[in-house]
């Protein structure tokens, strides 16, 4: 493998005469789908009648968020200009549905959307986010998100499509089409290069331009292409310079070479200058007006920066609301919720990706009748969604134990791993208070000071339960160290959509302090504020711990088979620190699979997991965060109802040692501050190809409950790219679902860093025992170029190519070769 290693020039400065001869080179920017597509009579003189009237102080108001007279819970609003019937507009997130405090379908986590493979499921998807969008009274939606997974550390891997660049291309566009159809303004993020949570607001950034444009890019091109609303700006740097105030990015890239016209957004509090930002090409400031209110109006009468600037702002956010008929009153009325067709496409997509990685022995599916044992906390909560914002409050969720107990001949629960902590015991306080309902009155404070005595010494996690203010919850110091403190800035909002909520819905929050044997002094502190507070203070420990797993083994050793739910919880703002599951999983799993070699485990994570317990399994279901339909998904797919029809979007490592960015700092997290994309174009299952290197599960990989054939390729040049026929049959008695891959290997004719092998395309099929059908893919053009810096633009790969046809980027069963002809 050839390394790319990023020089200190910007891989962006696409400029003047770079552009021109790229635009030369490549034919120039196609025109982008909503110049034509939604355009309406008198748009632009209706804008610029507009802007002639407002003030500098109008004009500047609708250049930041501002505080909502009357909230919904959503994450920004815009005021409008009354007197000129401007509306305000309020912008809601929503990568699994419309994040605000009223009830929403929640919609399956987009890694799980993405793992069917399936463009027009996720135009449906996108469907049901823009009419509740709309429904809630929502203007801009701030999804989809179409940053790729890089790292297998990156806490918002689940809010993406995965680590493919033509396959998050494909449904990123397809998503924005289903918001905007039903008039909803889509937000793509996070341009760019965000791709991972740790040290985002500072981490710069340096990236080659080939790989930039061929990886990174190609998503938010598409999305430009696709006709989006909105992009918002990243965190993080690019080259030296921040996203949101990146020239080469929000005016190179974005507006000269791609004919974006929409508008471009901060992510909330992105911002860091007024001047430089607004000349590079922001618009709008969210959440406020840090720079973009007061400092912008200083600005523009000191002569620091032209009005016209704030013009060309203003016209851009305008012109974007007169587009979807905000400014003319020819929005369509906003529509009533419809949950029954939203839970209906929450159910199909959870179904759609459920992604079965091993099944021995015929362990799945489960056949009626028989016993079953359910282990895991998310085996009885629900794990509807990550946290952040793509948490949605559901219109319902059922557990997944009472809707297995519908299905077996009888059912035992054991709890197996413990999230929320048992009651501390009386007898290890020097004073008891009530630490599983302690009450503190409006108005009061109440304290506690003792000892608790510890019998062993070990490393206890005390978790905190709590209503009211996320913020005001009890102070607990442990000899004189407090053990919950505020987190800094937005990480206090940051939490997960499982483990910092408890099933009655109090806050949680935990400490796991290294105790020694002995006695601890304990101080406690509690405000009742204006409504009073309730609170409980509990514990898991080593010896909790193992009656926890004890109780699990028995009840798998007594039933005739195991589902065993495992979890991992990912939150923006917080990356993961292994691919390992968290806690004592490993263990548990290890024990209940010695006890009973028939257990399924079910995934219920966010990204890519290391399974050193896989052999001992009996099926493994890949199910992410499921939605709100998620227990009757998984329960379809566990009893065959439907064959599970997800395939990876992303290679799965075997270890911490063996990925992508493994052992190189400056791959991730970054040294210096600085993180470098020095894999290049060798990106997830191409870095694996590239290295030799066996993973865990290749990209593509997905088990059916019958079999297929692959037969009969050919290959022959088409007007646009390559057309690669084949044949594909059920060789099973049962229907299922097969998604066949198409591969390209490099051209000959390129002295340009190529991978060893491409994703071409793909299709998802389903067939009946016995059925067979004949299917060409179209290899784009596109995808058959390569980004040539010294042109700052693509290239056709042409000459002799290697195609190949699988069931995933590691089972390879056809091959053939075609000339792509100059």
């Amino acid at each position: 493998m050839t390394e790319t290693v990023p020089s200190r020039r910007s891989a962006l400065r696409l400029m003047g005469g770079a552009i021109a001869v790229a635009a030369a080179a490549t034919g120039g920017p196609t025109p982008p789908a909503y110049a034509q597509v939604g355009s309406r009579a008198g748009a632009a003189p209706r804008v610029e009648d507009l802007l002639s009237r407002l003030t500098l102080d109008e004009k500047i108001s609708l250049l930041h968020g501002a505080t909502d007279p009357a909230p919904l819970g959503q994450a920004g609003y815009v005021p409008g200009v009354r007197r000129l019937g401007i509306p305000p507009l309020r912008l809601a997130d929503g990568p699994a549905g419309v994040r605000v405090t009223r009830h929403a379908t929640a919609l399956p986590a987009p890694v799980l959307l993405a793992s069917a493979f399936d463009p027009e499921l996720a135009r449906r998807y996108g469907g049901v986010i823009g009419r509740e969008g709309r429904a809630l009274g929502q203007d801009v939606l701030l999804s989809p998100m179409v940053n790729l997974i890089r790292t297998p550390y990156a806490g918002r891997n689940f809010e993406t499509f995965g680590e493919d660049p033509l396959l998050a291309s494909d449904l990123v566009a397809a998503e924005i089409a289903g918001i905007q159809d039903e008039g909803l303004i889509a937000t793509v993020k996070h341009y760019a290069l965000n791709n991972q949570e740790r040290d985002r607001g500072s981490v710069d950034v340096r990236v080659d331009e080939q790989t930039l444009h061929e990886c990174e890019l190609r998503g938010f091109e598409a999305a430009v292409e696709a006709g989006v609303g909105a992009v918002m700006g990243a965190y993080n740097k690019v080259d030296a310079t921040f996203a949101c105030e990146n020239e080469a990015l929000l005016t190179g890239v974005l507006r000269d070479r791609w004919g974006f016209e929409g508008l471009v957004m901060t992510d909330w509090s992105a911002a860091h200058s007024t001047v430089a930002s607004l000349t590079a090409g922001l618009d709008l400031e969210m959440p406020d007006g840090t720079y973009f209110g007061a400092p912008l109006k200083r600005a523009v009468r000191a002569g620091e920066v032209g009005e016209r600037y704030v013009d060309r702002a203003v016209r851009r956010v305008l012109t974007v609301m007169d587009r979807f008929g905000l400014l003319d009153g020819s929005a369509p009325p906003r529509p009533a919720r419809d949950p029954k067709a939203g839970a209906a496409v929450a159910l199909e997509v959870a179904k759609a990706g459920a992604t079965l990685l091993r099944n021995a022995n015929g362990t799945l599916p489960l056949a009626p009748g028989r016993s079953l044992a359910v282990i895991g906390p998310t085996g009885a909560v629900p794990y509807v969604s990550g946290g952040g914002s793509a948490h949605v409050v559901p219109d319902h969720a059922d557990s997944p134990v009472d809707v297995l107990t519908a299905r077996a001949a009888r059912v035992t629960y054991a709890l197996g791993e413990d999230l929320f902590g048992k009651p501390l015991p009386a007898s290890a306080l020097s004073r008891a208070f009530a630490t599983e309902e302690q009450r503190v009155a409006a108005g009061q404070t109440w304290t506690y000071d003792g000892r608790l005595t510890v019998p062993a010494a070990g490393t206890w996690t005390f978790v905190l339960h709590y209503d009211g203010d996320p913020k005001a919850r009890p102070a607990v110091l442990l000899d004189g160290t407090e053990l919950f403190p505020l987190a800094p800035g937005w990480d206090e909002y940051f939490v997960g959509g499982l483990t910092t909520a408890a099933p009655d819905g109090l806050h949680v929050r935990r400490a796991a302090p290294h105790l020694t044997r002995g006695t601890h002094t304990l101080r406690i502190t509690a405000h009742g504020g204006s409504a009073g507070q309730l609170f409980r203070l509990r514990r898991i420990t080593a010896a909790t711990r193992a009656d926890d797993v004890a109780e699990a083994v028995a009840a798998a050793r007594a039933a005739d088979d195991v589902v065993l739910f495992a979890h991992e919880e990912a939150t923006e703002g917080r990356d993961r620190a292994s691919v390992a599951l968290p806690g004592n999983q490993e263990r548990l799993i290890a024990e209940v699979t010695a006890a009973n070699p028939r257990t399924t485990v079910v995934l219920n994570t966010s990204s890519s997991t290391a399974m050193p317990w896989l052999d001992r399994t009996g099926a493994v279901l890949q199910m992410y965060y499921p939605g709100q339909e998620g227990a009757a998904a998984t329960a379809a797919v566990l009893y065959g109802d439907c064959d599970p029809g997800g395939r990876l979007t992303q290679t799965f490592p075997v270890d911490d040692d063996h990925h992508p960015v493994a052992g190189d700092a400056r791959r991730y997290p970054g040294a210096d501050g600085v993180e470098e994309y020095s894999e290049g174009i060798h990106l997830g299952h191409r870095w694996y190809d590239a290295r030799g290197v066996r993973p865990l599960f290749p990209f593509g990989h997905g088990l059916s409950y019958t079999s297929f054939a692959y037969q009969d390729l050919s290959a022959r040049p088409a007007p646009d790219g390559i057309d690669v026929t084949f044949t594909v049959r059920n060789s099973g008695a049962r229907a299922g679902i097969a998604v066949p891959q198409v591969y390209v290997g490099p051209s000959p004719h390129l002295q340009l860093d190529q991978a060893v092998r491409v994703l071409g395309g793909y299709r998802r099929l389903s067939l009946r025992p016995g059925e067979r059908r004949r299917v060409t893919v179209r290899v784009a053009a596109r995808t058959l170029s390569s980004w040539d810096p010294s042109r700052h633009g693509r290239v056709l790969g042409t000459g002799r190519r290697t195609v190949w046809v699988g069931a995933s980027s590691g089972d390879l069963r056809l091959r053939t070769s075609v000339t792509v002809p100059s």
